[in-house]
């Protein structure tokens, strides 16, 4: 018997509206609202297609010769795209991380597109489904592996990595100060018996992390660091937004929703960079003339609306940041 999930798409409208929106103004309210289609010509691709909320907005907004390609690495995310592809010929379904997008379109004969979008992290489904192994508010297998035809899995992981590899993985990629108790604690208790669950590994860590903010849990920041390393979640951020750049068409945007600070500061630091590319050169004498252009223009911040967070607690963490193609040549 399969389980239905809810999914409940994080800032829509907005990301949306600033992929497609000539007026798009990261302060109006009208963004968090839907418009009539604007009917934006071109390609543009949802690197992160999840369950296709913003899919399905988006392909609103495009006009009848516009296309969309969808890539996601999860095989029930490929299985909800290949339902609306066959609803909308407009829509075209990559099985694979968003890194692979611009191999992907340019073994299709695309070499630039008018707007990219990236939601990154986790959908609902994936974090309701206990099979899934995200989290620990239901017990399940310790997977946390985002595409499961492939990798390994978190209860591998544990049973194998040293203290020292675990406690960095979760000083790094969880940002947790209780890293160094919890590698001890793990490898402890493997040699007994291994963890399995999420809810052997939570429980774990809870006897470790005695102190934390209001509201979180104390397993909280181990789950999301051991998920961002075996999917290696930065890494692949990092080489993406390295192609954005060549493969955005003059005047393109690309929007992108990041729901903690490591990936926020990955994706500002990005486009602070392509956007004043001759900051780094400033105490050189060069003229004017000889400094980089800019490659981006930075078109601002967005966060979700009370209203958005009140029906959407997760919205809550959520920043969106955009920033359009200039005309500088590469």
């Amino acid at each position: 018997m399969s389980t239905a999930f809810t999914h409940t798409t994080v800032l829509r409208y907005a990301t949306v509206n600033a992929l497609v929106s000539p007026d798009f103004n990261a302060k109006a309210s009208w963004i968090h609202e839907p418009l009539e289609s604007v009917q934006a010509k071109g390609i543009y691709v949802d690197g992160t297609f999840g369950r296709g909320g913003h899919s399905r907005y988006l392909l609103s907004q495009l006009a009848p010769d516009a296309q969309l390609f969808v890539i996601d690495k999860d095989p029930l995310a490929i299985q909800e795209a290949e339902r609306l592809q066959a609803e909308d010929s407009r829509c075209h379904v990559i099985h694979g991380g968003f890194s692979t997008m611009k191999a992907e379109l340019s073994a299709r004969g695309i070499t630039q597109v008018q707007g990219i979008l990236l939601d990154l992290g986790i959908s609902s489904p994936q974090i309701d489904d206990a099979s899934r192994g995200f989290s620990f508010m239901r017990d399940g297998p310790l997977d946390m592996r985002m595409d499961t035809t492939r990798g390994v899995t978190a209860a591998e992981w544990l049973a194998t990595a040293d203290v020292e590899q675990i406690k960095e993985v979760i000083r790094n990629y969880g940002e947790e100060r209780f890293a160094f108790q919890i590698a001890k604690a793990i490898a402890s208790r493997r040699e007994s018996s291994p963890l399995r669950t999420t809810l052997e590994l939570a429980e774990l860590v809870s006897t470790v992390v005695r102190t934390r903010e209001k509201g979180q849990h104390p397993a909280t920041r181990t789950f999301q660091a051991i998920r961002i390393f075996l999917n290696e979640e930065l890494e692949e951020l990092s080489r993406t937004l390295s192609s954005v750049l060549s493969l955005l068409a003059p005047q393109g945007r690309m929007a992108v929703i990041s729901f903690h600070s490591l990936e926020d500061r990955r994706v500002k630091q990005f486009i602070a960079g392509a956007a004043n590319p001759a900051a780094e050169l400033a105490k050189l004498p060069l003229r004017e003339s000889e400094l980089p252009q800019p490659l981006l223009k930075n078109l601002g911040k967005v966060v979700a609306t009370k209203e958005e967070v009140a029906a959407n607690p997760r919205a809550r963490s959520a920043i969106l940041r955009v920033a359009q193609r200039t005309e500088t040549s590469l």
